[in-house]
């Protein structure tokens, strides 16, 4: 038990580390390459960095679950690559990380229309006391004035959607298939649609030996390799060992990593800051005690 609980916050915090990170790499692609562009780069570089392991899987997985696996790597990672990078053109990253906490609450809404599946109050308001932190971290160090692209936000809030619907299909139809052959799999299924939309965004016809757009690809494949096929394995495998709510929760520790860049880059940290941490650590560790049933 103990090595499990050990086994499932270190995955919590690895998790929280790289996919706070990613929000910073997708500003950085996108420096030189269009939102498409990135997102393309990302998903094609994924891939390739897993196709080895995805030759061998597709002779170990049945035929009727390869649609499921798609569909899968489609919610959990094509869709959503995309949504974040067109809303990063207007919005700043660290909110694009505080709405990524909508998550859970997709998870269980999904859950409960789509899968009948039932969740206990404590979970309900342990996530609401995490999402309570959360709003109460970008609101202490945004200015909600500045954000006037409201529509560019609703592409962050569809994202999550994805992702809340993605955990409970891998749950209920994909969880006695390995972690490492689903997205082995998924990303050569998605990689192709991928690979489509990189040749008609122009991509090829840049200046591929520039520095700066090789810097920016160099991001976006980073962001591929560890945002996408590292981040999704490690991710899957807490979804089987943790459930899907606790796994969805991983969303609130990304504030977490936005503050270690704020500090990095020399930002303001205050005790506003800290105080939210605090709190969604709390609605985290109440949504994953056990009670005793009588």
């Amino acid at each position: 038990m103990l090595h499990n609980n050990i086994q499932k916050w270190t995955l919590f915090i690895t998790l929280s580390f790289i996919w706070g990170s990613s929000f910073i790499l997708m500003k950085e692609g996108m420096e030189s390459l269009t939102a498409f562009q990135v997102a393309s780069v990302r998903i094609v570089c994924s891939g390739l960095f897993l196709l080895p392991i995805a030759i061998k899987g597709f002779r170990q997985i049945p035929f009727k679950k390869l649609h499921l696996i798609f569909f899968s790597g489609v919610l959990g990672s094509l869709m959503p690559a995309y949504l974040f990078c067109i809303a990063e053109q207007k919005i700043d990253s660290s909110l694009a990380g505080a709405l990524n906490s909508l998550t859970p609450i997709f998870v269980i809404i999904t859950g409960v229309l789509f899968f009948r599946r039932k969740t206990s109050i404590q979970k309900v308001i342990g996530i609401l006391i995490a999402f309570a932190g959360s709003i109460i971290l970008f609101i202490s160090q945004s200015d909600l004035g500045e954000y006037y692209n409201y529509n560019y936000v609703l592409f962050v809030v569809l994202a999550t959607f994805f992702y809340g619907l993605n955990v409970n299909v891998v749950v209920r139809y994909l969880k006695e298939i390995p972690s490492l052959q689903i997205v082995a799999i998924a990303m050569q299924l998605i990689a192709i649609p991928a690979g489509i939309v990189l040749y008609f965004s122009g991509y090829f016809s840049l200046d591929l030996s520039s520095h700066a757009v090789l810097v920016s690809s160099g991001y976006s494949a980073i962001l591929g390799i560890f945002g996408t096929s590292l981040a999704n394995i490690l991710f899957y495998k807490l979804l089987k060992s943790a459930g899907a709510v606790f796994s969805s929760m991983v969303t609130y520790g990304i504030p977490f990593v936005a503050i270690i860049w704020g500090v990095l880059y020399r930002e303001k940290i205050g005790w506003t800051q800290v105080f939210s941490l605090f709190i969604i650590l709390i609605g985290v560790y109440y949504t994953n005690i056990k009670t005793d049933k009588k």
